[in-house]
This record gives C-alpha cells, structure tokens and sequence, in this order.
C-alpha cells in the first residue's frame, strides 16, 4: 500500500477549477419563497377539492406543481444548502418530504440521495437513481411515476447501515400513509383524497423522474468516480423557459459539481467557471437531445454572447510572523459541541489577520493565567483555512485547569493570549491536484482532520477524502452535524466511516476502536484504493500502532502523517549529556546561553529568560521548532517533523540535547 505520486491534470485541463463563488447562505430566501408559494399553492388545491370549486384536472394539475416545486426544497435541504443552521435543513426536508412521499423518512432520502451523488451512473446496483436513468426508453413510462420504489428498495439493502431512529421514522411513516388512504376508504372520502393528493403525487413522480434523473444522465457511461464531468450533463438552449421551468436542473452538472449550492444560484456558477469546465470535457447537451463537445458548445454560444473569464482559486496563506509570538486575542464566542467539548471562536484584530494566517492542520498555543496558575495549552484550528475564521475546539479534560475553564468561565468577549499558527501536520495543496487523502482520527483528533479535510475538498476540486472517525458514541462525536454537511455537499468526494466503541445501534462491523485490526479490516475492504497522504491524530498508542501498520504495509513515512494529543512524557536524566555553550537566534537577535548536563536547547532558553515558542514539550506540537546551523544534537523522539524536515536540520528544541560543545539553533528560520 505504498503512497503514489500525484497525478498530472489531462493535458486539456490547463486551469485549476475556481471555486465556485458561491456559498451556503444564512437563509436561502429563494427556497423558502418556493417553500411557501408551494403550500400556499396546496392549501389552495386542497380547498378546491373539498369544495369542487373547480374541475378536476385542474386541481390536479395545482396539487402536481406545488409537489414538484417542493422537491427543489427537499433536494436542497438533503445538501444543506436551505441554511448554514442544519436543524432548518432537516425542518424543510421533513415537511417538504410529506408532500414528495410520505413512504420515506428524509433522514433516509438524504442517505440515498447522497449514494446516488458518490455513485452516478453505476449499474451494479450502487446508483438507485439508474432504475430510471439505464432503462431501455419503453419502461421509461412505467418506471417514471414509481421512482420512490427503488429508493426504497435501496433502504432496506442497507438497512444495517442506518441508524434505529431513522429507520422507525421511515416505518412509522409508511404506516401512517397506509393508515389515512385506508381511512379515506372506509368513510367514502377516497376520490377526494385522490384528487388531492394519490394522483397529483405520482405525477410530480413522473416529472422529477423525467427531469431530475433522466434527463441529466441518461446515455452518459461514465460513472461519477471515472470521470464527474462526464456522469451528468448540462443543457442549453431556450433557457429562457427551461431554467424556470427545471428549476435550474437543466444545469445538472453543475449541482454535480458543486452540491452545497442553492438551485438558484446554478447558473450563474456554470458562467463564472465555464471555461474550466469545457476544459475538462464536460457533459454538455442541448434543449433538443443534441449532445455538443466543447468545440462545438464554444461555436454555439458565439451566439449567445462571449464566454465568462476565470476566477482565480484561493489558496490558504501563511502566516507572515517571522517567528511564533503571542498576541491578545478576543473571544468572539463560545459555543457547545457536545456534552464536554466546546468550540472557541475568536475575533482576530484586523491588524493582525495576516500573521494568523494558517495552513490546514496548524494549531495556536493558548496562555492564559488562572487563579494566578499560568497556563499554556496547545489546540488544533478546526475551520478551513481559505476562510476568515479563527477557532479550536477544547475538549474537557478531568482535572484539566484550561478545558474546565474554557467549558465553565470562558464567555466571548474575554481575551486570551494566543500564540501564532505553528506546525506542520497538513500537506501542500495544489488546484491541479487528483489525490486520495484518508484521515484515521479518534475523539478530539477530528479538529487538524477537519481544518485539512475542510481546505483540500475545496481547494483540490478532483481529490477525494475518506475520514475514520472513532467515537464512544453519537452524542460524544464533536462536529457531528458539520460534518454531515460536508458528506451531502461534496458527495462524490467526500466519505465518512463511524468507528463507535459503547453504541449498541451502530452497526457492528463498525463497533470497537480505531486501532491496528480495525485499520486491518479496512484495508481488506473500505481501503484498497492507493492512498497518497495518510493523517492519524489521536492517542499516543493508537497513532504509533496505526503508522507502524502503514509502514509495514508499503506506505512512504513521508506521506504518513501524525498527529498526537501529546506526547510521551518521559523523565529526563542527566547521564549520558555534558555542558554545551548554545547560540539562540530569536526575532532576528542572537543570544549566547549556557546549557547545564541533562538539559534540553529549549530548557536551556527558557531558564536565561528568552521567549522561545513552545507548548507540548513533548515532541507532538512542533512548537519548538528550530533549524541547527552549528554543531550536533541528538532528539528523544520526534512526532511533528517529517524526514525533509530533520534532513534540512530542523529539530525539535524542547526533545534536542547537544551532542558537540557549541550548538547554534534558530528559531527564526
């Protein structure tokens, strides 16, 4: 299982592919419009069939659109793209689910929505969308109106899978439907309730079949993993009408490509990127089932106009400090993750945003002075590092002087002192880049995990992303529903295995630990793709054992990465270690120390009264982090430096005992 090497873009793929400008909004009101308008809509129809106001097909027809609209809702309540907030993305996929079908929980609609997103186009019985989309063209009337038959086929395959509470919301639902069209039998209201709501209902059926899922992916071979811009097309032409009318779905591709994007905000995604996506071959057909190639996509549009210019992706920065200083930094809030976790955001001053700027995977040392006990503590930044967002996530500790505080005292608007973005958990991240991460973390070991999860998905538009997640149970999982998010917006790139150690309801080839024979398992069924970067953060034992498994399976240590809560707090001696004369440069000054028998570079530093950065002492953080440029020492061991580091002579101060009479160590370099 060796790390391979990064994969060359096609020689047609000169650009990167931007992102898409577009974000998840606070509230989309587009959908909420829709939202209302379709119930008002029923309400309506539904007044019409009580009363026989009006002909029949006519309210039909009215209780059919305002069904169908109300999918656009649920499809993009499914993605999380109604709100930033996920209980409003459950609250309108659960209602608009009503009214789609009331067979299905939309907990249980979401999951296999998803399947059909990492799936596209599989015939192997992955996609449940291909019962509609890989039909011969005479079962398509049939198949049409009866769409909801394979996604529920698709359910109870993977029953196991789901959680209890889903899968009891799912029956319950089914019994209630059975329970009211038996009512309506029995008190001679049937034909009302017909009319209503039975055949409006198979014919929105028909519809979403006919517009969602064949006409994006019908005749297309690739499947969504070969190849994403050719396992869902766009169509042109007559837009005019179309858009409106599809609702946007006649760019498919684009929701494809990017599925946390409002619907209503697809086309103006496809013409800010379109020439990235032409350069990648992409799907495209035309109102009248033509199929174009880029070419001939270009000459059609010279009729409609010039083709819209490329925007540049962004790239996280680094920070600009020189060398890892503390600053006071606000709190801006503090918010529950769980019953003993916490995340902490913080309002970075505007003159300071640039040198706390970060790569993925870095953390911040927090100093803060407790009681008159001074504190320092070492947190992973957990937000994407393309963002503007500052924040850690703090996990209580019992007995933990910080995490208690930060859980029980801390309040936005108090100060901390921060220290700026160090370490080197993450790799470099390329636009161009076609790569398969996978990160195998444990508790709070999701907060590097999600930083670098969070930036290589967006940065890297063609990677893809496996994360192991070990938990006791759901309720002690930190950024449970974040991460939800992330599985429905980048469906196809992006997948989540729950390992839970005390969930009687998990599946049980997923209970227990994150360890060696669970990493086994893995790898003989959920990981036999090439891996190219490998992250493990977690306990010392579990990411030791775990790296030590990577290695003997054929993986590069330089594309095993590891991250520890700390790390091993051994006790030092003196045997063995002379007296040396250190030379300690620091922001851009040089100091001239006296190391006693015994001591580290670091504690040699600290006790003449220098600044010097640290924070775990125990080899994990990388801190402490300084370059030799004379003389010789020797690490007790070293968990945050890669080979290319200690090879350029990098080491780790706080683990560093010279091995020569003078040593001259770096911190600015």
């Amino acid at each position: 299982m060796s790390a391979i090497t990064e994969q060359p873009a096609p020689a047609s793929s000169r650009h990167a592919l931007p992102d898409p400008g577009e974000r998840v909004p606070t509230i989309s009101w587009p959908v909420v419009g829709i939202f209302l308008g379709a119930i008002l809509v029923f309400a309506f129809s539904t007044w019409a069939a009580v009363t026989h106001t009006l002909p029949v097909p006519v309210t039909i027809a009215l209780s059919a659109i305002a069904i169908f609209v109300l999918f656009t809702v649920l499809h993009d309540a499914a993605h999380y793209s109604v709100s930033t907030h996920h209980w409003v993305n459950v609250a309108f996929g659960r209602v608009a689910m009503l009214f789609v079908s009331p067979l299905i929980s939309f907990k249980s609609f979401a999951f296999i929505h998803i399947e059909h997103h990492r799936n596209t186009n599989d015939d192997e019985g992955n996609d449940p969308d291909h019962f509609v989309s890989g039909a011969p063209m005479w079962q398509l009337p049939f198949r049409f109106p009866v769409m909801d038959v394979p996604y529920l086929t698709f359910l109870v395959r993977n029953v196991r899978r789901r959680p209890r509470a889903e899968v009891a919301e799912t029956v319950f639902l089914m019994t209630a439907t059975v329970a009211v069209v038996v009512a309506c039998a029995l008190t001679g209201h049937l034909w009302t309730f017909a009319v209503l709501y039975l055949i409006p209902e198979r014919i929105g059926m028909f519809v979403l079949a006919w517009w969602f899922d064949w006409l994006p992916h019908h005749d297309l071979e690739d499947t969504q993993q070969e190849n994403r811009y050719r396992a869902t097309r766009n169509r042109v032409g007559s837009e005019w009408i179309l858009t409106p009318l599809l609702l946007s779905q006649n760019y498919h591709l684009v929701h494809h490509l990017h599925p946390s994007i409002p619907f209503h905000r697809y086309v103006a995604t496809w013409r800010r990127n379109e020439e990235a996506y032409l350069e990648r071959d992409a799907a495209i057909g035309t109102v009248f089932g033509q199929h174009l190639d880029p070419d001939e996509y270009r000459d059609w549009k010279q009729l409609n106009g010039k083709l819209a210019r490329l925007l540049p992706v962004r790239m996280p920065k680094r920070s600009s400090a020189h060398v890892a200083e503390f600053h006071p930094i606000p709190v801006a809030s503090v918010d529950r993750l769980t019953g003993d976790s916490v995340l902490i955001t913080f309002d970075v001053p505007a003159g300071l945003r640039e040198e706390f700027s970060f790569q993925p995977g870095q953390h911040v040392t927090v100093r803060t002075d407790l009681g008159g006990e001074g504190v320092r503590r070492n947190y992973s930044l957990c937000t994407s590092a393309t963002s503007d967002t500052l924040a850690i996530a703090v996990k209580q500790i019992p007995g933990g002087a910080f995490s208690t505080f930060a859980m029980e005292g801390l309040r936005a608007g108090d100060t901390l002192e921060l220290m700026t973005p160090t370490g080197s958990f993450g790799t470099e991240l390329s636009p161009l880049a076609t790569k398969n991460y996978v990160a195998l973390v444990a508790g709070s070991g999701i907060t590097p995990a999600l930083s670098i999860l969070r930036t290589t998905l967006a940065v890297e538009t063609e990677s893809r992303f496996t994360l192991v997640y070990g938990n006791r149970d759901s309720d002690s999982t930190m950024f449970r529903e974040e991460l939800d998010d992330l599985e429905a917006r980048y469906a196809d790139r992006f997948r989540i295995v729950h390992i839970r150690s005390r969930d009687v309801r998990h599946p049980e080839h997923l209970r227990g630990r994150v360890d060696r024979s669970r990493l086994e398992q893995l790898l003989a069924s959920d990981l036999t793709a090439p891996v190219d970067e490998w992250f493990l953060c977690g306990p010392v034992e579990m990411v030791t054992d775990l790296r030590d498994l990577l290695l003997e399976r054929g993986a590069e240590p330089e594309h095993v990465h590891v991250e520890l809560f700390h790390g091993y707090q051994k006790p030092r001696v003196a045997d063995g270690f002379s007296p040396a004369t250190v030379a300690v440069t620091l922001r851009a000054r040089q100091y001239d120390v006296a190391l006693a028998a015994g001591d580290t570079v670091l504690e040699s530093a600290l006790k003449a009264g220098l600044e010097a950065p640290y924070a775990c002492l125990g080899g994990a953080c990388g801190t402490c982090k300084a370059k030799v440029l004379l003389g010789s020492v020797a690490m007790e061991q070293n968990f945050a430096l890669s080979p290319a580091d200690v090879d350029a002579g990098y080491v780790l101060t706080c683990q560093s005992h010279p091995t020569s009479d003078e040593v001259h160590v770096d911190y600015d370099a």
